[in-house]
């Protein structure tokens, strides 16, 4: 019964809240916030990586999409979708007690773009610079729904700070249906996109959809203004911003990489051939940009096959795979008088066998020629002779590097990014780092 009157009371606020201003609105939701500040030691909240964890994340969200109507029922009962299969998309977990009782997953850009691109123009987002994700697959079990301050806001503040410190992300971009979108501007702080609701969305069976953007950049204060009035019991900046949790366990990482990759072979062919035909229904498109995403050979058996010789021929012409990755460095170019070097802080954010991409605090004249010292992780770095080859199209503060000789140290950390199915395996390649040498900066 007290559930009962509870949803009743929440289907009431929320038909209320509908009716009202949007200030109005969202100052009745900020009120109806509730924290838990100190959460249950048996609640921990993580990257799924197992088979188990994953097929229990893919379960809880067939449940949900199924029970809200965004998806027809499955025969494997899991929601799994071809974002699942990336290396850049990650899914996070809430584990109560040993069992998953939240999920979301975090989606990077990759060739096959982001789910929302069918139906929202992201390129004003875009221009603004820095990376952007997209934030899908949420769902709560049944018992905890009623319970956000139990393991909703919890996910979502893991997922805000996975973003920021290990994903490299500035941009949250969300597609979702029109009654859930109050929460997310009046509580979460998203603006809407300028495009105007859809009403038809194939991503979530044809449900209507509202498309929101978060800049996590601007969120600090965002949230500051929000909730400056707000007791700590409801006060989302200083939960989301200042609260330290000890239930999160972040990737222990040994680079400086952006992408945490779990997908094997063998957990490739188990969810996405045998449990589901998500491979089956992938376009000729899709197909190609898989083998070229999956180009190691242990893979290959399990990928769609390639239809026709005018694919292979595609996919040819991607070479020269490119990383993400975010590890400090610093360019130094030896000044016309020949007697200093002037230091050029800056962060790699891409690399490759031939060259890498770099945000820098400042414009670097174009065909300068220097030395890039990298840190690749916190006990692993590199020395580059390079040359500025280009700037980025939006911004002088983005530079292409062309590596001007090729180091040994470079090629086995790009040949490890390779090589390495996931990022436990990525922490383990020393035979690939061996020969690193000791740096000295340049006068």
């Amino acid at each position: 019964m007290k559930r009962r009157i509870r949803n009743l009371a929440r289907k009431t606020m929320r038909l209320a809240a509908g009716l009202l201003p949007r200030s109005s609105r969202n100052a009745l939701l900020r009120n109806a916030v509730r924290c838990e500040e100190t959460p249950p030691d048996n609640l921990v909240f993580k990257l799924a990586e197992t088979r188990e964890e994953l097929e229990a994340c893919f379960k809880l969200l067939h449940e949900a999409y199924v029970g809200a109507g965004f998806m027809q029922p499955d025969e494997s009962g899991m929601r799994v979708t071809l974002y699942h299969a990336l290396p850049t998309t990650t899914t996070l977990l809430a584990k109560y007690d040993d069992q998953v009782v939240g999920t979301i997953s975090l989606i990077r850009e990759s060739a096959l773009g982001f789910p929302l691109q069918r139906i929202f123009d992201i390129d004003a987002i875009r221009a603004e610079g820095g990376n952007i994700a997209e934030v899908s697959a949420l769902a709560v079990h049944k018992r905890f729904r009623m319970r956000g301050g139990l393991v909703l806001f919890p996910l979502m503040k893991f997922m805000r700070e996975y973003a920021v410190k290990y994903f490299d992300t500035r941009h949250l971009v969300i597609a979702v249906n029109p009654r859930h979108i109050p929460m997310y501007e009046g509580l979460l702080c998203f603006r809407r996109l300028r495009q105007n609701p859809v009403s038809h969305y194939d991503f979530v069976n044809g449900a209507p959809a509202v498309g929101a953007h978060l800049d996590l950049k601007k969120m600090p204060e965002l949230y500051r203004r929000a909730y400056a009035h707000q007791p700590p019991s409801k006060n989302l900046h200083r939960y989301f911003l200042e609260l330290k949790l000890k239930h999160f366990q972040f990737p222990d990482k040994r680079f400086f990489t952006t992408n945490d990759p779990v997908m094997t072979p063998e957990l490739i062919n188990y969810f996405f051939n045998q449990r589901t035909d998500a491979f089956r229904r992938a376009s000729q498109r899709e197909k190609v940009l898989l083998h070229g995403i999956y180009d190691l050979p242990a893979y290959k058996a399990y990928l769609p096959p390639l239809p026709d010789d005018s694919f292979r021929t595609e996919l040819k012409r991607r070479q020269h795979q490119r990383f993400s990755v975010m590890c400090p460095a610093g360019f130094h170019v030896r000044q016309p008088d020949g007697q200093r070097s002037r230091v050029y802080p800056m962060r790699v954010i891409e690399c490759s066998r031939t060259g890498f991409r770099a945000q820098c605090e400042e414009s670097i004249p174009l065909d300068a020629e220097g030395v890039a010292f990298v840190e690749l992780g916190e006990a692993d770095r590199c020395m580059l002779r390079a040359r500025v080859l280009r700037h980025g199209r939006s911004s002088d503060a983005i530079a292409m590097f062309k590596l001007v000789e090729p180091d040994p140290v470079w090629l086995k950390f790009v040949r490890a990014l390779r090589m390495a199915r996931t990022h436990d395996e990525l922490g383990d390649a020393t035979q690939f780092l061996s020969e690193s040498r000791p740096l000295s900066t340049p006068t």
